[in-house]
C-alpha cells in the first residue's frame, strides 16, 4: 500500500519585528504536510526548515496545545482560529485544508492587542481588566463554607460555569469589527453575578471592569454576533446583556 500523500501548501505569514516596525506578509512553501498534523505542528515543521536554512523562525504563541490556555491565537484565512468552529488554533488539523491551497496567517488585529513580534500580540489588556474586578473578596483560605450551605439554582450554576469557560484567547476581539471585548468582560462579570459569592462587590466589579475595558481602547458592541460565532468555547451573547443590566443597575445606585 502506498503512503498517504501529504499536502503541498503556500503560506502567506505576517512578519513584524516589533510593534514599532512596519510589518509585511512573507510567502513560504511547505511540502508533504500530513493531514493528521495540527496547525501548530505544521508551523513547527516550517520553523525547523527555516532554522536549517539559517533563517529566523516565525514567532507564534502556544502553551498547552489542548484548547485550554487560549495562547495559540491566530487569524487564519480571515477567521479567528481558522476554518472550523468550537476550537482553538492548536485543535485545528491540516485535514481542513486542500492540497495546493494558499493559507494566510495573521496575528489578532486590535489596537488593544499590539504586536510583540510576528504572530504574537500583547493581550495583557485582558489581565488589567480582570485585575480591576475579576475576583471575589471572600476569604477562601481555610474558612470556606460547605458547598451545599448556600443553595444555588442549577440553571444559574450551569450558566455561571458556561461563562467561566472563557479562556481569554481574544477571538471575540479579533472577530469584532469594532474590536470589542464585551463578550470577554460579559463572561467574566456573569460568572460572578450569577453566584452568591460574587454579589458582595457586584456593583463595584462591573463599574470597574467596564471602565478598565474602555481605558484599554476596546470598541463597543454593535450586536453583530461575530464574537459568539468564533468563540472556541461558545460563550453566549446573553452574557453581554447580563453585563449591561448589571452596569445599568450599578449606575442607578451610584446616582
Amino acid at each position: 500500500m502506498s503512503a498517504k500523500k501529504g499536502l503541498h501548501l503556500t503560506l502567506k505569514i505576517w512578519r513584524q519585528k516589533n510593534n514599532k516596525s512596519k510589518g509585511q506578509f512573507e510567502t513560504y512553501k511547505i511540502s508533504d504536510v500530513s493531514t493528521d498534523s495540527s496547525f501548530l505542528e505544521m508551523l513547527d515543521i516550517l520553523n525547523e526548515n527555516l532554522i536549517n536554512e539559517g533563517k529566523e523562525p516565525i514567532a507564534f504563541d502556544h502553551d498547552c496545545r489542548e484548547g485550554i490556555c487560549g495562547m495559540c491565537s491566530l487569524y487564519i484565512n480571515g477567521r479567528a482560529h481558522g476554518p472550523d468552529t468550537g476550537i482553538t488554533t492548536c485543535q485545528l488539523h491540516m485535514r481542513m485544508f486542500k492540497d495546493g491551497e494558499t493559507i494566510v496567517i495573521e496575528p489578532w488585529r486590535s489596537a488593544a492587542f499590539p504586536v510583540i513580534k510576528d504572530l504574537i500580540v500583547d493581550r495583557s489588556a485582558f489581565d488589567r481588566v480582570m485585575a480591576a474586578g475579576g475576583f471575589i473578596s471572600v476569604n477562601t483560605s481555610g474558612n470556606t463554607l460547605d458547598a451545599n450551605a448556600i443553595p444555588v439554582p442549577k440553571e444559574d450554576a450551569d450558566k455561571a460555569m458556561d461563562a467561566a469557560a472563557c479562556i481569554a484567547c481574544g477571538a471575540c476581539v479579533a472577530s469584532c469589527k469594532n474590536g470589542s471585548a464585551m463578550l470577554f468582560v460579559g463572561a467574566k462579570v456573569s460568572q460572578y453575578a450569577l453566584l452568591p459569592q460574587g454579589r458582595v462587590e457586584a456593583k463595584r466589579r462591573v463599574l470597574n471592569m467596564v471602565k478598565a475595558m474602555d481605558d484599554e481602547g476596546f470598541g463597543n458592541c454593535s450586536n453583530t454576533g461575530a464574537c459568539e460565532v468564533e468563540c472556541p468555547k461558545g460563550i453566549s451573547l446573553e452574557n453581554i446583556a447580563r453585563m449591561n443590566r448589571e452596569y445599568m443597575s450599578a449606575m442607578a445606585d451610584k446616582g
